[in-house]
């Protein structure tokens, strides 16, 4: 069966980034977060597709995006100015912009860098970056965050997270989720097989090394414009509800949708119902 999207490069910002693509009209730029690539968006591009160039990144050090070497390489002024040259390199100016988990972060920061690029943001499982801070400050989120202090450590987190076959990553995606057969055998394959490329483990946790050195969470956040959709698996392990409580007071047109008994692979878990919080959100004037 062939594919219903095609997959392509763009040179921005000093790094080629692929891409899968499908549709035509408006830009949607979707942002993976970790330990993920494009393929996360697999039930969400074909649908919005119908109405919209839908654009799902590998992110820099990800899958068959180019691979930094150095550890500076992989910080948020980077990311942002990736996503910037992506909407231009495209011939855009204006896009809707999705992030889940990592891609979270980096929609939120784009959102206050350029908010003049974005027709709406949407973002799931990741919390305002001025309440993630708020919750780092916790004992429940500091527990629920422990593991961003052991990749901290050099060599030994890429030990394990490779060793037997990349057992972490099936256990990370099966593990948490709550609906098991969310994914398939194909599914865990595709995503141990982006890992397995030269490069990309380093990479993929360089974006956790930086994490406390850049200081992205420490920043002044005022009101952002933007109109934000917040998406958000309740049965998350890794970032607690609460963190979603009041960021309305950091953006002026929020709105936000919770979905029970899902985890924090929301999209891959109930996708159908995330299209369809995604459609009502896009249709409101």
């Amino acid at each position: 069966m062939q594919e219903p999207w095609t997959h392509d490069t763009l040179l921005t910002n000093g790094v080629r980034l692929h891409y899968v693509t499908q549709g035509d009209g408006p830009l949607m730029l979707m942002l993976h977060g970790f330990p993920e690539f494009w393929y996360s968006w697999r039930k969400q591009i074909p649908e919005f597709a119908k109405d919209h160039k839908v654009v799902a990144l590998d992110l820099r050090g990800y899958n068959d995006s180019d691979k930094p070497a150095e550890q500076s390489a992989y910080v948020m002024r980077e990311f942002v100015q990736d996503v910037k040259g992506v909407i231009e390199g495209l011939g855009y100016d204006r896009c809707v912009l999705v992030g889940h988990d990592w891609g979270g972060a980096i929609a939120w920061n784009f959102a206050y860098a350029h908010p003049e690029m974005l027709e709406r943001l949407i973002v799931l499982n990741l919390p305002h970056p001025a309440k993630f801070a708020e919750g780092l400050r916790t004992p429940q989120q500091i527990l629920r965050s422990s593991y961003m202090g052991f990749f901290q450590i050099p060599v030994l987190p890429e030990l394990l997270l490779q060793f037997n076959d990349f057992q972490a990553l099936e256990s990370a995606f099966r593990g948490m989720a709550i609906n098991k057969a969310a994914f398939s055998e194909a599914d865990i394959e595709a995503y141990k097989n982006a890992f397995a490329k030269r490069g990309v483990l380093t990479a993929a946790l360089n974006y956790y090394r930086n994490v406390f050195q850049q200081g992205f969470t420490s920043q002044d956040w005022s009101v952002l414009d933007v109109p934000t959709l917040l998406i958000w698996g309740e049965e998350d392990t890794a970032l607690g509800k609460e963190l979603t409580y009041g960021t309305e007071k950091y953006v002026r047109n929020f709105r936000i949708r919770y979905i029970p008994n899902c985890s924090h692979w929301v999209q891959q878990e109930q996708p159908d119902t995330v299209n369809q919080y995604i459609r009502e959100f896009l249709s409101v004037g």
